[in-house]
């Protein structure tokens, strides 16, 4: 599959991707679970990169769940120790991040998350903050449903201070209080691994996104398998509630 298939086709403004299946990919071949989590970081890199070289505007990529902290400490430990190799590597390619135009964004909680972890993430999004070719957002720490929860405790208090009345309050305004405040709905949602579900990622943006499975584990998941998806895409109709 060349890049040359996609090219006149309306391609999806924001897609997000739940990177599934790391630790099965390790098992598979014998290996520590940590072992999937590292090739599966690769595999983020490479589709993030090609995301941006075919004119993706935006790539959500989920990371790290609010859910996942109870995974074994050992496991956990490894997966951020990813995150700090990530965004040190990052940080230290600033011209290279320049060059292809990405502007990174945390979507996620930062209490719980290690200080220098939240540190370098602040890093990375000031000095990306004016790249204008690919929004980048890093799901770290995230859950759908606690996002919602922070939009609406944000509400709740503008109603207590008589910011706003309850009776007035618009899915605008939950939506303006998100993490993704600002950013257009995933149009396409990618989840490979064999799974069918959301995993309480992104259940507020994702009400009209379209979705497509696969059995790749995502250390597998290739360039192809993101033309393949995009090109299935492009295939259907979106009616949006209407005929």
């Amino acid at each position: 599959m060349t890049r040359e298939q996609l090219e006149g086709l309306s391609l999806p403004k924001h897609i997000g991707i739940i990177m599934d299946g790391n630790g099965r990919w390790a098992k598979k071949r014998g290996l520590e679970r940590t072992e999937g989590h590292k090739a599966g970081a690769d595999v983020f890199r490479k589709i993030c990169n090609y995301g941006a070289d075919i004119g993706i505007e935006c790539m959500t990529f989920y990371a790290f769940s609010t859910e996942n902290w109870r995974r074994p400490p050992k496991e956990v430990a490894a997966i951020m120790k990813l995150f700090r190799d990530y965004l040190k590597e990052a940080n230290e390619r600033e011209k290279e991040n320049e060059q292809r135009g990405l502007q990174f964004h945390l979507i996620g909680e930062k209490k719980g998350l290690p200080a220098d972890i939240v540190r370098n993430l602040d890093t990375l999004e000031r000095d990306s903050a004016d790249k204008k070719v690919m929004r980048v957002n890093l799901a770290i720490n995230y859950g759908g449903r606690d996002e919602i929860l922070h939009s609406v405790k944000a509400l709740a208090g503008m109603a207590k201070r008589g910011e706003i009345k309850p009776d007035a309050i618009t899915e605008e305004d939950i939506a303006s209080h998100l993490f993704t405040a600002g950013q257009p709905d995933p149009d396409l949602i990618i989840r490979p691994s064999g799974e069918y579900r959301l995993s309480n990622f992104m259940i507020w943006q994702a009400a009209y996104s379209e979705f497509w499975f696969s059995d790749i584990l995502w250390p597998d998941f290739t360039t192809d398998d993101l033309d393949r998806a995009i090109l299935d895409y492009c295939s259907r109709q979106r009616r949006f509630g209407g005929v």
